[in-house]
């Protein structure tokens, strides 16, 4: 499994939302306090892209010689539709600076997020994360392309998510169940069951870690070539 560091590194580096928290400006629309970007450094700092007029830039502007604490807030939301759609949330915090190594844009100023300590809670469970370990983990491979994947899943692979059912034990008992496809990684998949006024998880692990999207089409064929012989006994 992921360990909780490379879970957060890779909500940092996916498509989230993301809302930067600062002391002081509980009045700033969370529009205006939401990054166009963000990058996380060798190093572990995140780099923030915000518009130049935004209270985030003017504050870490006008604070350049003290420690200004900020937080940034992550929401993971499953891009499938499913009961309970809030896969997890991480809290990155720390002390904001403006930030001058990134290329400039044009109306934007980089703000780096100087990492002090770290939380995460989601579909595995809350922990802390260490701010070394942050640095030395490295985002999922799949992080980029998950959601289209999911929704691939979704739309065109139905009949073979239901099979996964068979493996999913007693749980999944003799009702019909809807499978929808929750969460992503190198190591397997996340399936989330629903009906009859219930709703489970399930995991289920590859033979392998996939190192790139080319190996997943692999990877996914096994596991559904093992559910439907669980799903269809001689």
């Amino acid at each position: 499994m992921p360990s909780a560091a490379e879970r957060t590194r890779t909500l940092v580096q996916s498509t989230a939302s993301a809302v930067l928290l600062i002391p002081g400006l509980d009045g700033a629309r969370q529009d205006e306090m939401t990054p166009r970007e963000r990058i996380a450094g060798s190093d572990g700092d995140l780099f923030l892209l915000f518009a130049a007029d935004s209270p985030a830039v003017r504050t870490a502007t006008h604070a350049e010689a003290d420690d200004l604490p900020a937080v940034l807030e992550i929401t993971d939301v499953a891009p499938v539709a499913v009961p309970n759609r809030i896969r997890g949330r991480a809290w990155v915090s720390g002390w904001l600076t403006t930030a001058h190594e990134l290329p400039a844009r044009p109306g934007c100023v980089w703000l780096r997020l100087e990492i002090g300590e770290a939380s995460l809670d989601d579909l595995w469970g809350a922990e802390p994360v260490e701010p070394e370990a942050f640095t030395a983990a490295r985002a999922d491979p799949l992080v980029a392309h998950e959601a289209e994947l999911l929704q691939h899943l979704a739309s065109s692979h139905a009949e073979q998510l239901g099979w996964l059912c068979a493996l999913a034990g007693d749980a999944c008992g003799s009702v019909p169940l809807r499978a929808v496809p929750l969460a992503l990684d190198r190591f397997g998949l996340r399936v989330r069951f629903t009906g009859e006024g219930q709703a489970f998880d399930a995991r289920f692990e590859f033979l392998s870690p996939v190192r790139a999207q080319e190996d997943l089409h692999r990877a996914m064929h096994a596991l559904f070539e093992v559910a439907y012989e669980a799903a269809n006994p001689e």
